[in-house]
């Protein structure tokens, strides 16, 4: 198989048509047809049901998709190493994130990596459940994931990142009196603005609650993350945020609260085992030495 065949089929298995991935690609029609009519005769089956609109994957398609996937991305990391040894700084870093640890510490990460690699392109990619980062890496189509856990994910290489405090995001309307910190049982008694259940934020608001044996009031529960906040600034509720995404809610007049005892969350960054191209293996090094500073105190217990 030619690369240009794999990179034909992924782009009609995207697109889901010959049409959106000729205009997609900028070829000619006429020229993805043979391509993959070429590709078909090799592996002896057809890899799409022709439809009267558009294309879907057959079972050999289906097969064949990942590995099409993991080819190209072996081909790239490939061509950057060479270009690495050559002194040539380009390539391309591909990163799956959940939003929590988008934003702290993966924002920093990616600038300090980026002045000093100038030349490397940087993609982050965002879906908000854990699962779909573990996807979105295993089958190839981003080479390295954040999700907000420090559980090791299976037939993964990983790093546990530094914590990060969680504090508590309040509405304005709420007096802290005197208080330095929310208690858990405070905490529990309140309403929660959250995303929906096995998202970052919605973990966080049923592990720390859940230390009480109860389970969360949800007063809203929105999909989009970047709701939640506004959401809470109306009085609909409370929500848990790392300390980072807190301070912003506050500049916005939230009331932001650190809890007691102190809530550290820690996630991690993985990849799949085997080689990484050269941008990758120097953003992992970076994380290393993010991963190794410290935490500050312990959290209490």
């Amino acid at each position: 198989m030619e690369r240009r065949e794999l990179e034909y089929f992924l782009a009609i298995a995207e697109h889901g048509s010959f049409t959106g991935a000729a205009q997609a690609l900028r070829v000619a029609q006429p020229s993805l047809s043979h391509a993959i009519a070429t590709l078909e005769q090799k592996l002896g089956g057809r890899v799409f049901h022709r439809l009267a609109h558009g294309v879907a994957l057959t079972p050999a398609g289906e097969a064949l998709r990942e590995p099409a996937r993991q080819v190209l991305r072996d081909l790239s990391t490939a061509t950057d190493s060479v270009r690495r040894v050559l002194d040539i700084t380009a390539g391309q870093l591909d990163i799956v994130s959940q939003t929590t640890l988008a934003v702290d510490p993966l924002a920093s990460l990616v600038g300090e990596f980026l002045r000093a690699h100038p030349k490397v392109s940087v993609r982050v990619s965002d879906p908000e459940l854990g699962s779909d980062v573990t996807s979105a890496v295993r089958a190839g189509e981003c080479e390295l994931g954040m999700v907000d856990s420090p559980a090791p994910v299976r037939e993964m290489e990983s790093i546990v990142l530094r914590g990060r405090e969680i504090h508590a995001v309040l509405p304005p309307e709420w007096s802290s009196s005197e208080r330095a910190r929310l208690s858990i049982a405070e905490l529990a008694a309140l309403d929660f603005v959250t995303t929906p259940e096995s998202t970052a934020t919605r973990e966080v608001i049923e592990d720390v609650v859940g230390t009480l044996d109860v389970r969360p009031r949800i007063a809203v529960e929105t999909a989009h993350q970047a709701m939640v906040v506004p959401l809470v600034l109306t009085g609909a509720g409370a929500t848990l945020l790392p300390r980072s995404m807190a301070r912003d809610a506050a500049q916005q007049g939230a009331v932001v609260m650190p809890l007691r005892p102190r809530v550290l969350r820690r996630g991690a960054l993985f990849w799949r085992s085997g080689p990484l191209s050269p941008a990758a293996e120097e953003f992992v090094a970076l994380a290393r030495r993010f991963a190794s500073e410290s935490d500050g105190p312990e959290p209490e217990t």
